[in-house]
């Protein structure tokens, strides 16, 4: 039976370059798919586009297609991503300039939109899923729009003969079916080989927290060379049910409990995970482990898919000031909690208008608070105050008067930082599938 191998070569935009080096150099594989792009990260993406028409795309792009184009090409490996973000014309037009200048010749790059309902959504009144208020109340607040497309417009790219595909927002799981869709010639009305093909790719999403990543907890659940970590491959048979594996030599371990914890993960409810391709159904998935680092997977079901995508909306919601600085040595504690009642003090005489504040101890109290913070006193603590407001000025002003501590404070405050910023929050909504539509955008060398 023909066997696909596709390797997952990012799970998130920062993630580490090369691991998917070494998929492209030694994984044997056909495809190398980048998952770049989280919710907030395409509002942040659009701001840039908004300043900057050619910009939008992943600030990391031209180092990962500087990085692993070579590699790619030598090996006739196919690239799929989502680092197109806010603008994936400008990236494909980056990937072309990147490419003359590896001296790489013979690329075919398709650049996907569509996803891009900004204009839809404002001239609609939608009901916002998180909240159960209206689209209409952030109009003016808005800054993206983003409806999550499937997995039809990657494969008609493909049968193109696309050689490099970068898209926005496409959902995470449907990257990675793609490629089966297009080399098996699946049926993507075959509700249970797409249910199938979900598993998969949800299981390969997020690339090293399924080899390892994620995982370690010293003494409980121990990984083997977690430094060079390698990222997954999944090797698809015609019928749906796939190994997942890695680069042998690469760090990390493929496990039941790795598969299953991943197979768990952003899941609200395994017997209908909405897509826009399919509802899946991971409530049958059965794992078996058929030798080293190597999971075979199967039982993946699926049901018609929804008459509605989800549009992520991003907008503008508040500001954020936040201040921190260091204390050590004996009564580090003391010092830190007379230097929150200080900075508390500040805020009330100097009239800091605020939302919501948090006064933190890192190391005692920032993450539990004090009820459920217990034991001896820590050498060093690290304060951190952190306001939320309605404009920059009042968020400019928390963070000042936690480095006045450096003169004004406790004995011994060090390392004081500060930081004021805008807060891009997102919420969703749901459109009819009938009014988004995907083109493609060609780039040739």
């Amino acid at each position: 039976m023909k066997t696909l191998r596709i390797g997952s070569g990012a799970g998130y935009s920062g993630d580490r370059i090369e691991p998917a080096v070494e998929l492209a150099e030694y994984g044997n594989i056909q495809y190398l798919v980048f998952e770049c792009l989280a919710e907030r990260t395409i509002a942040i993406a659009q701001q840039a586009k908004m300043k900057d028409p050619g910009a939008g795309y992943d600030a990391l792009l031209t180092a990962r297609m500087e990085a692993c184009l070579p590699a790619c090409r030598k090996k006739n490996v196919k690239i799929i991503t989502n680092m197109g973000a806010a603008n994936p014309a400008a990236g494909a037009e980056n990937i072309k300039k990147v490419a003359k200048q590896l001296g790489i010749k013979g690329l075919k790059i398709a650049a996907v939109t569509g996803d891009d309902v900004l204009d839809i959504i404002k001239k609609g009144d939608y009901l916002i899923e998180e909240t159960g208020g209206t689209s209409s109340t952030l109009k003016e607040r808005m800054v993206s729009a983003n409806a999550y497309l499937g997995a039809a417009c990657v494969v008609d790219a493909l049968k193109s003969g696309a050689d490099v595909v970068i898209t926005g927002r496409v959902a995470d799981p449907a990257l990675f079916i793609a490629p089966a869709i297009y080399e098996f010639g699946w049926d993507m009305d075959n509700w249970d080989l797409m249910g199938q093909g979900i598993v998969m790719g949800h299981l390969l999403e997020c690339a090293g927290q399924i080899t390892g990543g994620y995982f370690p907890d010293p003494g409980y659940k121990d990984v083997p060379g977690p430094g060079r970590l390698g990222f997954p491959i999944a090797e698809v048979r015609e019928d749906g049910i796939f190994v997942v594996t890695k680069v042998p030599e690469a760090g990390g371990m493929v496990t039941l409990a790795t598969c299953k914890e991943q197979l768990l993960y952003e899941i609200h409810d395994p017997s209908s995970y909405i897509t826009p391709d399919v509802v899946a159904d991971y409530t049958g998935v059965r794992m078996i482990e058929i030798g080293k680092d190597r999971v075979q997977v199967m039982g993946g079901k699926g049901r018609p898919k929804t008459d509605s995508l989800k549009v992520s909306i991003g907008y503008v919601d508040s500001y954020i000031g936040e201040g921190q600085i260091s204390y050590g040595g004996p009564g580090a504690v003391a010092r830190g909690k007379l230097a929150l009642e200080i900075v508390a003090e500040r805020l009330k005489l100097t009239g800091v208008q605020f939302d919501e504040i948090r006064y933190d101890l890192i190391g005692v109290n920032s993450l539990h608070k004090e009820k459920l913070s217990a034991g001896h006193d820590p050498y060093e603590v690290r304060v951190r105050v952190a306001g939320r407001t309605k404009n920059m000025k009042e968020a400019v002003r928390i963070g000042n008067e936690v480095e006045t501590l450096y003169t004004n404070g406790p004995a011994g405050g060090a390392g004081a930082w500060k930081v004021a910023r805008e807060v891009v929050a997102m919420v969703s909504t749901l459109i009819p599938r009938s009014q988004v539509n995907h083109s493609i955008r060609y780039e040739v060398i």
